[in-house]
């Protein structure tokens, strides 16, 4: 009929479509068919930090949830460019040699996430050392969220070097969720026969093992970056190198670990992440294979029709577990970095110069690689500190203290060492600004007579 004879007729009568709306609600909240299809291809992200946290060791195994299709996409891409497995640290960072005071930006995963857990980790006595430097800068019963500078000096574990990664608990934990996953797959199979939620279960657990067992995530991650024996006898036991690890200037903690024989080289790691390719054509093939077999699996994930809540319940389990291990805190141990957990010094000040000084006192060289990073300005001559930390070298120690005829190595305390170093150095620097002082009056004066005898219009 033409839709003009129609319209002549007159209008139909109305018909709600509120029976047939809600009848595929009701279908589609009992069995909610492509939903979980859909989800795999989000939160890429969360699978991504959860693979980097425990990829590399004996850890745990990766959950299958959420987000491993586009995961699995975006790992492809990255791993034919750039060649990269591992997601950049979430935490900024600066890397300090502690001899040449050379600093780097940090691209290492470990390091990254040491600093951002120290809070975590660190031991009573920095607890205790933060809390006196908050109760001495409390005014009027206000206490400042941060004071100062807080510097703690690591070692390594005796006889521990590089080792993989322990955590029983993430271990155990993840093996609990692999097996209540497998468990609510086999509900269906058990009550109604139905065997395709055991089979799509099956398969993607299968998958996150193998992707998170390929060798290139534990090269990249340390790169079997070690500190060998130097040319010179040493102990065994003494540094062979210095590192810091901080957030930089405004940072209420500077990490120091004093790195021995066989233990990693921390500088090297926070640079190797980004700039050293470990990749392999076996790798990059594997992830191809990889990818296609999620692909698939997202296929067939999509022609699922029945029982499709316990597909998701498993899901959402995994993508929970994922959750958990992506944010958790852990101590170095976990990361394959053996610290003793116990700092060998915490020096601390509400006075960031004077917790420098310290350090300098008893390390030297040390306090002075820190010092361009929390003071990246020219040094106040009127308080002492350029002549104090002249004093500090060898070379110009002894021509510093001849000039005032004072000794400026004394027995007694760490802050009584400091005090007199610094009292010498301020009586120098107040000498030669006396000095210098005349000088500049003198030339000032100069100047200003030799422009009034110059005649008028001599510029002109």
């Amino acid at each position: 009929m033409s839709p003009f004879l129609a319209a002549r007729d007159g209008p139909r009568p109305y018909t709600s479509n509120r029976t047939l709306d809600s009848s595929e609600f009701n279908a589609q909240w009992t069995n909610p068919s492509g939903v979980f299809a859909v989800l795999l291809i989000v939160g890429s992200d969360v699978v991504s930090r959860a693979l980097a946290q425990m990829t590399g060791g004996c850890v745990g195994l990766p959950s299958f949830s959420f987000g491993w299709v586009a995961y699995a996409v975006n790992v492809l891409s990255s791993a034919f460019g750039e060649g990269k497995l591992m997601p950049p640290p979430d935490c900024s960072i600066k890397v300090i040699n502690g001899k040449s005071g050379y600093g780097r930006d940090n691209t290492s995963w470990i390091l990254g996430r040491l600093v951002r857990d120290y809070e975590y980790w660190m031991h009573d006595d920095v607890r205790n050392m933060v809390c006196k430097l908050l109760d001495e800068a409390t005014k009027n019963n206000k206490r400042p969220p941060q004071v100062g500078l807080c510097i703690s000096v690591y070692k390594p574990q005796v006889g521990e070097g590089l080792r993989k990664m322990t955590d029983r608990t993430t271990h155990w934990c993840c093996l609990a969720v692999a097996a209540v996953q497998l468990g609510l797959a086999a509900v269906p199979c058990g009550l109604y026969l139905e065997w395709g939620v055991m089979l799509i279960t099956v398969a993607g657990i299968f998958l996150s093992v193998v992707t998170a067992t390929l060798p290139q995530w534990g090269k990249e991650k340390w790169g079997r970056r070690l500190l060998h024996r130097l040319p010179e006898p040493r102990p065994r036991n003494e540094a062979y190198k210095r590192v810091v690890l901080t957030r930089g200037n405004g940072s209420q903690h500077a990490i120091v670990v004093l790195g021995t024989e066989g233990f990693l080289d921390l500088e090297a790691l926070a640079s190797g992440q980004a700039n050293v390719d470990v990749s392999t054509p076996s790798t990059r093939w594997w992830l191809a294979v990889f990818a296609l077999l999620w692909i698939l699996l997202l296929i067939t994930a999509t022609g699922l029709q029945a029982n499709t809540w316990f597909l998701l319940l498993v899901g959402a389990i995994g993508i929970g577990q994922n959750i958990w291990l992506a944010g958790r805190r852990m101590k170095p141990a976990a990361f394959g970095v053996p610290l003793d957990i116990e700092p060998v010094h915490v020096y601390g000040n509400v006075k960031v110069m004077r917790a420098l000084y310290e350090v300098e006192e008893d390390y030297p060289g040390l306090g002075r690689s820190m010092r361009d990073i929390f003071f990246p300005g020219e040094l106040d001559p009127e308080r002492g500190e350029v002549q104090m930390w002249l004093s500090y070298k060898e070379d110009e120690r002894t021509a510093a203290v001849d000039a005032v005829g004072k000794k400026t190595d004394v027995q007694g305390s760490l802050a009584d060492r400091v005090d007199h170093r610094l009292a010498v150095s301020k009586e120098i620097a107040a000498q030669h600004l006396a000095a210098d002082r005349p000088d500049q009056r003198r030339a000032d004066v100069d100047a200003t007579s030799v422009r009034s005898e110059e005649p008028v219009g001599a510029g002109t």
